[in-house]
């Protein structure tokens, strides 16, 4: 199976939950950001019971669904069906920063790589969370993402994050995605976009 089938089976279903969508809103049965979230989980998970598409797309279906069960409203399912669509469909390199970033550590987590978002206090202090060197693993500042993104899903400032075990290997995941890395010190990094920035991280 080519490359492309793959992807324009990907494609079908974004499509396809988008159009659903569209003519929930149309009829008026969802309106809030909410309303929208939880009818695109409960489309997927009907969509993967009754096996409604190829098992090639189970991967985005399944990531889709837990971004919709874990974080509510704050999945933002229709950006990110959108985001589907379009890097199935165009670029990757096209598609919103906050979204590509979001895809790779999501990916990294499905080859069992460790994520986790810290608070200020575990990040450093004396509560800061101690890391295994040899376990792979990224974890982010909770305090540098909030203030990353513009509304628009646009990085507007440097993410912080720690990264340990096979960092090339996650460098390679993030330059895939349009994402590089500059070390800060030792495990420290900061996250930016490959194109040309003007970004001055800030320290705490």
């Amino acid at each position: 199976m080519t490359e492309i089938t793959l992807a324009a089976r990907t494609a079908h279903m974004a499509w396809c939950a988008l159009i659903a969508l569209h003519t929930a809103l149309q009829d008026g049965t969802v309106a809030s950001e909410a309303q929208q979230n939880l009818f695109i989980t409960r489309w997927l998970a009907e969509a993967k019971r009754t096996r409604r598409f190829p098992r090639e797309t189970a991967r985005d279906i399944d990531w889709l669904l837990k971004q919709g069960r874990t974080l509510g409203v704050r999945a933002k399912l229709p950006f990110k069906l959108n985001f589907l669509w379009n890097a199935t469909t165009g670029t990757l390199d096209e598609q919103p920063d906050l979204y590509r970033l979001s895809h790779a550590l999501d990916t990294a987590r499905e080859y069992h790589w460790v994520y986790q978002v810290l608070a200020d206090d575990q990040w450093q202090g004396r509560r800061r969370l101690t890391l295994n060197p040899e376990v792979n693993g990224v974890y982010v500042l909770k305090s540098s993402l909030d203030t990353a993104f513009n509304e628009a899903g646009k990085q507007c400032a440097p993410v912080r994050v720690r990264i340990t075990g096979n960092v090339s290997g996650f460098q390679a995941l993030l330059e895939s995605s349009g994402w590089r890395t500059e070390q800060e010190d030792a495990d420290q990094y900061f996250l930016n976009t490959r194109e040309p920035s003007s970004l001055t991280p800030s320290g705490l």
